[in-house]
Order: C-alpha cells, then sequence, then structure tokens
C-alpha cells in the first residue's frame, strides 16, 4: 500500500470546503490549518494564466521530517501517511524547518502538527475528510499500488507536477495540470 493524492488544478475553484472540513473533522484550532489553498497568478496582463491549489503535507518518501526529529515523534506508518505522535514531540520545531511544503505548525498545545491523510477515515475504509466534502471532485486520494484505484488512472492518463522537486522528496500529493 502507497497513499497518496492527486489534486485537479483545472477543477478547484478554491471554496476552502477541504480546509474547513479538515478542521472539523481534526478539531484544529481556530487560526490554524493542516491544508490551505493557493492561489498562482503567472504571466503578464492580458496573457495571464491563473491556478488555485489545495495545499497540504506531501506525505514524502523520502521525508526530512522525520529525518531530523530528535524524540521519534515524526515517523512513518503503513501506507508512507507521515504522522506526528504529539505525546512525543518536544516542539523544538526542527520538522518544521526541514518541510520544504510549509506544511507543519505549532499547535497551541506544545506540539508540531499536519496532515494525516485522515488516516483514521482511511483505516475505516474512508476518504479524506477533504476528499468528501470537495464540490468539485477535484481531490483524489487513494493507494498506489492498485494499478485500478482511481489516482492510479489519473496519473497514468493526465499531465501532473509535484511541488519543490528539486528537493528530492518524492512527495505524494500530485497536481493534475
Amino acid at each position: 500500500m502507497r497513499y497518496a493524492m492527486a489534486m485537479d488544478t483545472a477543477k478547484c475553484v478554491g471554496c476552502s470546503d477541504c480546509v474547513v472540513a479538515c478542521q472539523t473533522e481534526n478539531n484544529v484550532p481556530i487560526g490554524f490549518c493542516r491544508d490551505w489553498i493557493v492561489e498562482n497568478v503567472e504571466g503578464t496582463y492580458p496573457q495571464l494564466e491563473m491556478e488555485i491549489r489545495s495545499e497540504r503535507c506531501n506525505h514524502c518518501e523520502n521525508t526530512p521530517c522525520v529525518r531530523t526529529c530528535p524524540t521519534g515523534a515524526s515517523h512513518v506508518i503503513e501506507g508512507g501517511i507521515v504522522k506526528v505522535t504529539h505525546d512525543e514531540c518536544i516542539g523544538c520545531g526542527a520538522c518544521i524547518q526541514a518541510c520544504p511544503y510549509d506544511a507543519r505548525y505549532f499547535h497551541p498545545d506544545g506540539y508540531v502538527d499536519k496532515c494525516t491523510f485522515c488516516d483514521h477515515r482511511v483505516a475505516e475504509g474512508l476518504d479524506t475528510a477533504c476528499v468528501s466534502v470537495c464540490p468539485t471532485h477535484s481531490l483524489t486520494f487513494g493507494d498506489l499500488d492498485d494499478p485500478q484505484s482511481p489516482i492510479s488512472v489519473l496519473l497514468r492518463e493526465r499531465k501532473w507536477k509535484t511541488l519543490v522537486p528539486e528537493a528530492g522528496t518524492q512527495p505524494q500529493v500530485y497536481f493534475l495540470i
């Protein structure tokens, strides 16, 4: 099993339903988030291109956040999901500095927090909270080791990119273009 997420930049309208669903599902404190919306505009008027992306932890295969954690609080579980064990985290921030995606934050209770691909929902056979509420169906989650899974099919049929490929992290969040 190798979990990943695909985000269709042609479908996303930036509504933030994914952000609210994540905050609600995971009891994220007000003012903080595990996922967020990015609007990227490139070009010179009148030749502009706009891309809207829902971003989060990239659950990398080559995890600088895990390598830099002095306590082992940051770790990888089955399916390649990167997690933080809150009661083992000392809040040193090494993992925050190591992440090239700015995907971690200091929780007000003194530990580092981030997206978990809703592993508690996935264990029950459910979609992640963000996928389950997306009104444009721009988010797809699944197992890359299953060649028939919707995410595997999408990545075979569509052009895609990852963020900060030069970091060498092998991210498991793909942006369909």
